[in-house]
């Protein structure tokens, strides 16, 4: 009679496996997690290309305006003649701030980073109504037009008064971006230099759940305010991991100097591991699709100003880093020389990308109130186990 087989006795789960079995599965920074859907923008995989609404950005800034993609961003459709002209209209007659508001201004620290001016310059415009997140869709798109009309005039008037200058009225017969340069410096530059910042303030404009609209989106779905969403974007915006980037791009230009000397500064910034801005994205695999665009700006204006040093100096700088480490620029890149050439100061490059940003945060907004959901994340917990409170003679 044949013996039955004894069965193996089952191995118990070492602690190690059991601990293994519950680990949470933590996404630092979030990376890979979806949130949730938006039908603001996407980059297509297929093409590489970031698209608003359906529209790749790079045909967007080749025939439309910045005020055109505003209103698309924000209505989901590019306007017709009679819509764009409304469009227009609207956003200029809100240009001008109140003298409340241009006192309030008048009394921020010169010292200030702009990016700190305008944060409580849109935290003040919030101050002037009572608003609440949840309320018809149709208040909250006067606020973001109101917003969209008046931010570049709160730059310009911080950027007057902060150099001892008067502030400079804005004008109604002037598009956004010739009206910001009046603002500025009192005169429009040659079309070339208009168009080259208009077709910056659309590339800027959206960027899908980025860090600051993922801020504002969060507030958002606090049933809080416009203003408040808008304020966490700019304080999110501020960093230089994030919009802060384009000024570290000049900043570092400005060391290297010459394009003489931007191959020995990069192949020591690589040997020593340094931190060099304007390099790599989180989304885009095979390099910025907004950046040949930019670039192409950069080369206008170049050629407008005969300055040559800073597009050298990209070059090189591009070239070594895409070629021995397989990483492309990125938007603040190209922008940063192009604002420099433009005549604007360092520091009012990222407010710029507030200019632009405004409409992209709004639009996700309105798109986060229309269907909301607290966001509200879990977290693993890594301190201590749950103990008694001794008594004050005992603690160390």
């Amino acid at each position: 009679m044949a013996q039955k087989k004894s069965k193996k006795p089952s191995k118990k789960p070492t602690k190690k496996a059991a601990k293994k079995a519950v680990e949470p599965d933590i996404r630092k920074g979030l990376v890979g997690v979806i949130a949730d859907t938006t039908a603001v923008s996407k980059v297509m995989p297929e093409t590489n290309s970031l698209t608003y609404r359906g529209y790749a950005v790079q045909d967007l800034a080749a025939s439309c305006s910045f005020e055109e993609v505003a209103y698309l961003l924000l209505n989901g459709d590019l306007p017709n003649r009679k819509q764009l002209n409304a469009f227009k209209k609207k956003e200029r007659s809100l240009r001008k701030l109140s003298a409340a508001h241009t006192q309030v201004i008048s009394k921020f620290p010169k010292k200030a980073h702009p990016m700190d001016t305008i944060r409580t310059a849109v935290s003040y415009l919030g101050t002037t109504e009572v608003a609440w997140g949840g309320e018809p869709e149709e208040a909250d798109m006067e606020r973001a037009i109101n917003m969209l009309s008046k931010i570049p005039t709160m730059i310009a008037t911080d950027f007057r008064l902060r150099n001892g200058k008067k502030r400079i009225s804005p004008r109604t017969d002037l598009s956004m971006a010739e009206n910001f340069f009046h603002m500025c410096f009192g005169k429009v530059p040659p079309k070339a230099v208009v168009k080259a910042f208009d077709v910056s303030l659309i590339l800027y404009a959206e960027h899908s759940f980025n860090a600051s609209t993922f801020t504002s989106r969060v507030i958002t779905s606090t049933r809080s305010d416009i203003y408040s969403a808008v304020v966490g974007g700019i304080g999110a915006l501020k960093g230089p991991l994030h919009g802060g980037a384009n000024e570290a791009v000049m900043e570092m230009m400005r060391a290297i100097r010459t394009p003489a000397r931007a191959e020995p500064w990069i192949r020591d910034a690589m040997a020593n591991k340094k931190l060099i801005m304007g390099f790599g994205h989180r989304v885009y695999k095979q390099g910025d699709s907004r950046v040949p665009t930019m670039k192409s700006c950069l080369e206008d204006l170049t050629k407008w100003s005969g300055d040559t040093k800073w597009l050298g100096i990209y070059n090189i700088l591009a070239d070594i880093f895409v070629n021995e480490k397989g990483i492309h620029p990125n938007l603040d890149f190209p922008s940063g020389p192009a604002y420099y050439l433009m005549g604007f100061p360092i520091n009012l490059y990222t407010p710029i990308f507030v200019m632009a940003r405004i409409t992209g945060w709004s639009a996700h907004y309105l798109e986060q109130n229309a269907n909301n959901a607290l966001i509200r994340p879990l977290s693993a917990y890594s301190g201590r186990a749950q103990r008694k409170v001794p008594a004050i003679a005992k603690r160390k």
